[in-house]
């Protein structure tokens, strides 16, 4: 595919070394300079020799290396606009405007079986930290390293949506499918395959995890790391030796598996199932292979915990199946069973105190209860209390979760199907994001995702940390409790 880089003049400006590929449409040209000048792609006039760019390549002067083209056009608001439409009810709008009256994100364009991407995208969006670490990245979408290619598109990407701006993902897809060429595997009909959306989240997460670092000093090279990183305590015995010594280890995680049998029926127990398994390997005492039990404890929590439901499975070489079975799977989830006694130790003062606010506010409900409440007063909230332990930011504190995004699959292969992402945007209301069909859901209808037939099943599941919200009131008291006691330490002082 032939690949070049020409100048383009805008203004004052003059952009370099940008990458043109004329086998691609001319969107996939104005989509990066977009992401350089700030000019939407609707509003751009792109001119050489007097001829202008139009929706394909046909008709516009042949292009080489060092060319330079010109760039016309304005990324303020266009004032020749006629002015905005009057003011429409919810029940005269159809769905795109309640979308946009509710501040729904854009929907990502499927560029043909694209859905595995889009829904990984619409996933990884909601971690705050992760986009916030993306707008201060400087690289370049051109580079030729594949980390930063990736990593920079993905920024641009995002930088978009939040602007409201719906352009296809042409820019990300070239650059995944440049840095993994099995993702860029064609059909008989020349359209890209399908591909598993699961190998894709790992994939983009290892290009971040290369290149996205902590905002401030900490023991983490990486913010993937950081936030999204779990360590895991594992220790070793052989089955049929008793005379030799369990072999203690350490191994650091991206996503937890639940393993599906038979009899699992929630998420929970598939999580312990696998954190147990079976193994063969070379014994150096029997001088043979040998089955050991490999048991594995959690000793770090991170504050995002990707879990995967391991539905698929290889019949045959080049096919998988799929399984299908019902596996419940929580909104709010505790993992302080699977942490060791260390971490588990650890997590217990946050845990107290979740169950001190929890405790207090069942006693209001009760006292309340036959009572009116009492005009112009509110349970009002105040900041959350950190999430993380204080020497180690971007950890779980306390071992609970809720649920922020849901990537779903239907079909019966992970090679064919749709991806769909479902994600949390605000205390009851879910967003189905079907690729450019964003609609709103309830948590009900997220639950019922949990599979048992053909619809949409979960597969990728990313909890957050629960974040612990106390009333003013409480607050009130607690830094009243800090006055007393700083006081009292100055009168002992004295």
């Amino acid at each position: 595919m032939p690949v070049f880089s020409v100048n383009v003049k805008w203004g004052r400006e003059t952009y370099k070394e940008v990458e043109c590929n004329t086998d691609e449409e001319p969107m996939l040209f104005k989509a990066q300079l977009f992401g350089l000048t700030g000019v939407l792609p609707e509003r751009q006039k792109v001119m050489m020799s007097g001829k202008t760019l139009g929706e394909t390549w046909t008709g516009f002067p042949q292009l080489a290396a060092n060319k330079t083209l010109l760039l016309m056009g304005s990324k303020e608001e266009d004032i020749s606009k006629p002015p905005p439409e009057k003011i429409k009810f919810v029940e005269d709008m159809n769905d795109t405007e309640i979308a946009t009256a509710m501040d729904m994100p854009l929907g990502l364009a499927n560029l043909g079986n694209t859905c595995y991407m889009n829904a990984t995208i619409q996933c990884l969006k909601t971690i705050p930290e992760l986009t916030g670490a993306l707008k201060q990245y400087t690289g370049g979408v051109s580079a030729s390293e594949p980390s930063e290619s990736v990593t920079s598109a993905l920024r641009d990407l995002y930088k978009a949506m939040d602007a409201g701006v719906a352009i296809p993902p042409i820019i990300l897809l070239q650059t995944l499918h440049s840095a993994f060429p099995r993702f860029a595997e064609r059909g008989e009909q020349g359209v890209w395959m399908q591909q598993d959306a699961n190998e894709l989240w790992t994939e983009v997460v290892r290009m971040l995890q290369q290149k996205l670092t902590p905002a401030e000093r900490t023991k983490y090279s990486s913010l993937i790391d950081q936030y999204m990183g779990g360590k895991l305590a594992v220790e070793m015995k052989c089955d049929e030796s008793e005379e030799e010594p369990a072999t203690p280890s350490e191994e650091n995680f991206l996503q937890l598996s639940c393993f599906i049998s038979t009899d699992t029926k929630y998420m929970h127990s598939g999580l312990v199932s696998k954190l147990s398994e079976k193994i063969t390997k070379n014994s150096p005492t029997l001088g043979r292979d040998a089955v050991y039990t490999k048991t594995s404890k959690i000793d770090r929590l991170p504050a995002y915990l990707t879990v995967q439901m391991v539905r698929f499975f290889y019949k045959t070489i080049g096919t998988n199946a799929k399984v299908l079975r019902d596996v419940k799977f929580p909104m709010s989830f505790d993992a302080y069973d699977l942490c060791t006694k260390q971490l588990q130790d650890k997590l217990i003062p946050m845990r107290e105190k979740f169950k001190e606010l929890e405790d207090a506010e069942t006693q209001k409900k009760l006292s309340l209860k036959d009572k009116k409440p009492a005009a112009g007063k509110s349970d009002k909230k105040v900041n959350g209390l950190p999430f993380s332990f204080a020497d180690d930011p971007g950890s779980n504190n306390s071992g609970f979760y809720e649920l922020r995004a849901v990537l779903t699959h239907k079909g019966r292969s992970s090679s064919s199907g749709h991806y769909v992402a479902w994600v949390k945007h605000s205390e009851d209301v879910w967003l189905m994001c079907d690729d450019d069909n964003v609609q709103p859901v309830t948590s009900e209808d997220v639950l019922k995702l949990s599979g048992g037939g053909d619809w949409h099943i979960a597969y990728v599941l990313l909890y957050g940390p629960r974040i612990l919200e106390q009333p003013e009131a409480a607050k009130e008291s607690t830094e009243a409790k800090a006055t007393v006691s700083s006081d009292a330490e100055k009168m002992s002082t004295d």
